[in-house]
């Protein structure tokens, strides 16, 4: 049976990741707790919005009603990125060579390395912005789509078109397919083939409530999500993704809401998090179940495996946290 490590922590806590062999935990008042050797606490923000881990270097970033974007390094430091006074922060992502994306109002800026800032402008507000995995290129989710840019050019943004709000983005690993968030209950994705015209529309669609955490598998041919009494999982394994599919459904609980998935980093195994704070492991292969957590005081509002995928931590949104050694 795996061992739990409980850290208890005061108030909504947003999320954790690891850096290392070090989890961080992020909590809405805007402390980052860094647990090595006993928990370090950093103030980070006056009233924390986002916190992310940056894929293309080993720190974090988060984003603030304060206006500010920090990063913050494996050892707990904080460097102020950008700032913004009098906006909240909402959406930050980390991309390569150091560039950092956020947003405010109707525009997305990349900070790159230089120093130098690029903004972006859309019709309507951003909602959430993702790096693709290769190239200096960005996904802007918003109102009735998406729009993507080189961020080193001044070529017209490839415009990915669906009606209704799009509140998250995320590329594939290989960069083949796009994936929203909406509001509407739903998942909705393109095909990619850098043609502007000839991005195929993907509809995932079922879920009883909002979507608001996914996960790619280790090779990206499966893409986890919450929503639902169970972890819905889709088949991107095929040229066409989902298209014509079904989902894998795994942890099924009768009226019991998955609030996070997060796939091991190395295998087909499946975090599931639940809105009554239990956990279960989930092989693909067999959908053989394994209780990592018994139900808790709140809801999981985040998940990070380390590196070697042999602890997983957790967060709740009543600061019943901890790490979950898997090994034990």
């Amino acid at each position: 049976m795996p061992t739990v490590a409980p850290l208890d922590l005061e108030g909504h806590v947003v999320g954790v990741h690891f850096l290392g062999d070090i989890p961080f935990f992020a909590t809405a008042a805007g402390t980052i707790h860094r647990l090595d050797g006993g928990a370090k606490v950093e103030e980070a923000h006056q009233g924390l919005i986002t916190f992310v881990r940056d894929p293309f270097s080993n720190s974090l970033l988060t984003g603030g009603e304060d206006g500010k974007v920090l990063r913050i390094a494996p050892d707990g430091s904080a460097t102020l990125v950008a700032e913004a006074p009098r906006k909240w922060i909402n959406v930050v992502a980390g991309g390569p060579q150091n560039a950092v994306a956020y947003a405010y109002g109707k525009s997305s800026f990349v900070k790159l390395a230089d120093d130098t800032t690029k903004e972006f402008t859309e019709e309507r507000s951003v909602e959430a912005i993702a790096f693709a995995p290769k190239g200096m290129r960005i996904a802007a989710a918003r109102y009735n789509g998406v729009s993507m840019h080189w961020v080193g050019t001044n070529a017209p943004a490839q415009d990915l078109e669906w009606k209704g709000a799009h509140t998250g983005v995320t590329f594939s690993p290989d960069g083949r397919f796009l994936v929203t968030m909406m509001v509407e209950n739903a998942l909705h994705g393109w095909k990619l083939d850098g043609k502007a015209n000839d991005a195929r529309h993907m509809r995932m669609t079922g879920y009883p409530a909002k979507v608001k955490s996914l996960s790619w598998s280790p090779k990206g041919k499966w893409l986890a999500s919450s929503g639902a009494p169970a972890a819905i999982v889709w088949p991107f394994a095929g040229k066409d993704g989902p298209m014509g599919k079904a989902p894998q459904e795994l942890g099924t609980r009768a009226n019991i809401m998955v609030t996070q998935v997060a796939f091991h980093p190395a295998e087909e195994v499946l975090a599931i998090g639940y809105i009554d704070g239990m956990i279960l492991g989930v092989r693909l292969s067999d959908g053989k179940e394994a209780l990592l957590r018994r139900p808790g005081k709140g809801g999981i509002t985040g998940f990070s495996w380390s590196g070697d995928g042999k602890r997983l931590a957790f967060a709740s949104d009543a600061g019943d946290c901890g790490v979950i050694d898997i090994s034990a």
